[in-house]
């Protein structure tokens, strides 16, 4: 992948859903680290932000359908899935460590349907106990991302379970390939190809994932056009928006508007 404007395309991958990218490299690092094989059923990745900002920056970022676990400079949190555009104000120096859970997995550990703490953010001592405001105060005052995360992963080797939960695994089975299926654009057909009624699955995304299964559906959607245009490469639109399923290209540009804050054209304006 090329690198434009001190720009890492291919670190764009694994940021997809992060808004304005090309603008937010200026400010901010970004690093992920994987985690250890016993962890891999429940941590995607161990994610490091670095930022040095002159003023105020505000990072946006169309979010996945993950848990996240958050050591930042005044605390450490629980996010859930959020499902509107989450904004972050950057200031000064500093850094946070992030785990990235799976799909899924966050059920085991916070013990009630993951669609409670869908759009709230909650000190993660509630689920990880005191011990969590230990680990935040460390991580902080690390500055090798690398050492940050191993400290990350040595918190959350013991407090897994042995086994991960066969339900957790279908789910993130079939949102991941919900978001990767072009040919699935609705509930209906998404739940016909799962083999389960619209309502089993429903139920299935609101005790696992935390979102909808129309939520996943059209995020993904997002994600795809947002992508497309931060490519910087000409983009036929109503050829996209006939490729992700939508009615015409008004409807596009709809959804984007309404999820963005912008035209995809202004978007893509530098």
């Amino acid at each position: 992948m090329k690198k434009r404007d001190g720009y890492d395309a291919g670190m764009a991958v694994k940021a997809r859903g992060v808004l304005y990218p090309v603008e937010q490299s200026r400010y901010v690092e970004l690093t992920h680290h994987a985690p250890s094989a016993p962890l891999e059923p429940y941590v995607e990745h161990y994610w490091h932000v670095r930022w040095a900002v002159d003023g105020v920056f505000e990072t946006k970022v169309l979010s996945h359908p993950n848990v996240h676990l958050g050591m930042e400079p005044e605390g450490v949190f629980v996010y859930g899935v959020h499902r509107g555009l989450f904004t972050r104000r950057l200031e000064g120096r500093d850094h946070t460590l992030g785990v990235k859970f799976r799909v899924g997995a966050f059920r085991a550990f916070c013990g009630a349907p993951v669609s409670a703490l869908a759009d709230h953010r909650v000190p993660a001592a509630g689920y990880f106990g005191p011990e969590a405001d230990a680990l935040g105060r460390t991580v902080q005052a690390t500055a090798d991302p690398a050492e940050a995360a191993a400290l990350a992963e040595a918190f959350l080797l013991p407090r897994v379970p042995a086994r991960p939960d066969p339900d957790a695994l279908r789910a993130a089975g079939l949102v991941a390939r919900f978001t990767t299926e072009p040919s699935l654009f609705r509930v209906s057909d998404a739940a016909a190809s799962a083999g389960l009624s619209v309502r089993a699955l429903q139920r299935l995304f609101s005790e696992y994932v935390g979102a909808s299964p129309k939520w996943v559906l059209r995020r993904a959607r997002l994600h795809e056009v947002a992508a497309r245009a931060d490519a910087a490469e000409p983009i036929d639109w109503p050829a996209l928006a006939t490729e992700l399923g939508y009615a015409d290209q008004s409807h596009l540009i709809r959804d984007f508007t309404a999820s963005v804050g912008h035209s995809p054209t202004r978007y893509t304006r530098p």
